[in-house]
């Protein structure tokens, strides 16, 4: 990247603070060709894409099953979104799936979780490098600290309550890091470059702001219209809410990945199972998932046990790498078919929320009892036994698995996002126009 897309001029460009005198961004307006000149591309992608009987240009058959568009569900109101993750090389599929939902993702915020947040900041940065969308959407770097939770006092737990399967960051610093893999353990400013499978990042975080501030400002400047998605810790989202009483209000959702329950018994398995349930998530900072849960949300959805439930096949990873159109394709060889599809689920559920097929209201929170087995797990009620400061979220069930299936493939094997590069050399020479101050 050159040095005009620097975070400083990006800041200037993109994201003025509140004084009249500053410069307004001219973004919009470059997104807003790009839309125009794609817009027939993307129709007949999103055709391809739902892979189904179309009925009209709003909703399609699929198995018995009404899918609508986003946009039939919000009228012509933007769907904004800041992604909140515990970023690594292949955690890109996330933000594809909301921007190919219609979304304008404002910013990718990094968490402690996998790894240390200086860490999962620069795969972010990289990751949106790669598609070359590093000049139209931010990172925003997240608390390096859970409010509570220590790498000594997880040990302390365990000993206590029994081994993790999967410690992430809390895991004893390795011996030596395999290419790849993130350091855990140790010291939060370390960075591991042999980690970066995806190449070493050329750009900066936005300065001047954490990713909670920024969250606050931009439900503030977009209220009601701002989905808040978390498929790390809870961190940041949780401090946002700590120090703006109306952030919470302010936004459209949260959208979490994480909150299983009742997977004790399902853990006997296997290793594997018993990393399944382990909800990693919530317990790098249970104080946090129990701040955000409970917290006034117009709305909250918990993707939990569902998420364990999707798995990549090796023909599906077939297929994404034999793709030759998306630089995308290229970094899916490291993906494994072990885990499942996580993030993922909870993006696909977040920006095509009609392949929900069932789901359930329930009232819940997060335990925060140290001296307890079900440390940082979920418990939920129904309204009439619920306890008085928790509140109602949407608990899904089940969903569309092979719509989902093909907004994966989709989001691999299409052209769309690298035509942003093309479209970002048109306009460099225009970065500096801006429009009249108000």
């Amino acid at each position: 990247m050159s040095s005009i897309g620097a975070p400083a001029a990006l800041k200037v460009l993109r994201y003025p603070l509140t004084s009249p005198a500053q410069h307004k961004v001219t973004w919009k307006l470059r997104i807003n060709t790009l839309v125009s000149i794609m817009k027939p591309f993307i129709q007949l992608l999103s055709m391809l894409l739902l892979l189904c009987s179309i009925k009209d240009t709003h909703a399609v058959q699929f198995h018995n099953a009404t899918v609508s568009s986003p946009a039939s569900n919000t009228g012509n109101a933007t769907r904004y979104v800041i992604l909140d993750n515990d970023w690594d090389s292949t955690a890109f599929l996330p933000f594809l799936i909301a921007l190919d939902a219609g979304m304008e993702v404002l910013a990718l915020a990094s968490n402690t979780c996998n790894s240390w947040v200086k860490q999962m900041s620069l795969h972010a940065l990289a990751i949106l490098e790669v598609g070359g969308l590093d000049r139209c959407i931010p990172v925003v770097e997240g608390s390096t600290y859970p409010f509570v939770q220590t790498p000594k006092r997880v040990q302390l737990w365990q000993q206590l309550w029994g081994r993790l399967g999967y410690q992430a960051v809390f895991g004893p610093k390795p011996t030596k890091l395999s290419p790849g893999q993130n350091p855990s353990g140790g010291d939060p400013s370390e960075i591991t470059r042999s980690a970066f499978i995806e190449g070493f990042p050329n750009t900066t975080v936005l300065p001047d702001y954490t990713a909670a501030q920024y969250m606050i400002e931009q439900v503030h400047k977009y209220p009601g219209q701002v989905s808040i998605y978390s498929a790390g810790a809870l961190t940041n989202i949780a401090a946002a809410i700590r120090l703006d009483s109306s952030f919470a209000s302010k936004a459209k959702e949260l959208v979490i990945m994480g909150g299983y329950v009742d997977l004790n018994l399902f853990q006997l398995q296997s290793a594997q199972a018993q990393d399944l349930g382990s909800d990693i998530n919530f317990l790098t900072d249970p104080e946090a998932a129990h701040i955000a849960v409970t917290a006034d949300f117009p709305s909250i959805t918990i993707s939990g046990n569902v998420a364990n439930d999707q798995f990549l096949t090796q023909a599906m990873l077939d297929q994404f790498t034999s793709s030759t159109n998306s630089p995308y394709a290229a970094l899916m060889k490291f993906y494994t078919i072990q885990p499942p599809l996580w993030d993922e689920t909870a993006a696909a559920i977040m920006a095509y929320p009609d392949i929900v097929t069932k789901s359930v209201k329930a009232f819940m929170d997060v335990n925060t009892a140290f001296d307890c087995p079900d440390f940082g797990r979920t418990h939920l009620w129904s309204k009439d036994f619920a306890p008085s400061h928790t509140r109602e979220v949407n608990y899904v069930l089940t969903y569309l698995i092979r719509l989902f299936d093909d907004l994966n493939a989709q989001e691999i094997t299409s052209p769309k996002h690298v035509h942003l590069k093309v479209l970002q050399r048109i306009v460099d020479e225009h970065r500096f126009v801006s429009e009249p101050d108000s």
